[in-house]
């Protein structure tokens, strides 16, 4: 049997919120800030809930390095 997913809740509570507002993000900004915070207590591929956050933290990071004239790592 596999576990569940520890960031499962957030992520449902994110689409809840999503539809309520007609798909505007600015208005869920709690709720993505929630789910960021329990993606970061986990090792990367824990959740796969979290698969498009930790993504967007790599993008984030490889602009940030750019932006300080740091070459990205290579892949």
């Amino acid at each position: 049997m596999s576990q569940k997913d520890p960031c499962q809740k957030q992520a449902c509570e994110i689409q809840k919120c999503l539809q309520v507002n007609n798909y505007m993000e600015s208005k869920c900004e709690t709720m993505l800030q929630e789910m960021r915070k329990c993606c970061a207590r986990y090792p990367k591929g824990r959740s796969i809930c979290c698969s498009g956050f930790e993504k967007e933290e790599r993008e984030r990071e490889k602009f940030k390095a750019t932006s300080e004239g740091i070459p990205p790592p290579p892949q």
